[in-house]
This record gives structure tokens, sequence and C-alpha cells, in this order.
């Protein structure tokens, strides 16, 4: 599965970072960061749950 994200629509909730800190990250002004592209099996879980968690809609999940 493919992680993508638009840092445009980022509101620095950080909800993905507390559910998937190995996928995404922050930078200085708390706009998420993209850490791996590519998940699988646990890691896509948890990005799946970040995804839903996202107050924004910032984040995205696609089978590929």
């Amino acid at each position: 599965m493919k992680v993508s994200a638009d840092r445009e629509l980022c509101i620095q909730a950080g909800n993905c970072v507390m559910v998937a800190g190995d996928v995404f990250d922050q930078d200085d002004e708390g706009i998420v960061v993209i850490l791996q592209e590519e998940v699988a099996d646990e890691q896509a879980a948890r990005a799946a749950e970040a995804v839903k968690l996202c107050p924004a809609t910032a984040l995205r999940l696609d089978d590929r």
C-alpha cells in the first residue's frame, strides 16, 4: 500500500504521528512528513487508522 499526504491540507494535529510514528512525522512547523511511502501488513493497519483519524483528511492510503 502507498501512503500519501497533502501537506497544504494538514492542520498539524499530530494524530498520524501518535498512531503510526514509523510512517509519519512532523516538520518544524508541525506539518505532516511521510517517512515511509510503501507500507505492508502491520504498518498498513496503523497507517489506515491514521488516515481515519486525520481531522483535515490530508492523508491517503492506496492499494497498489
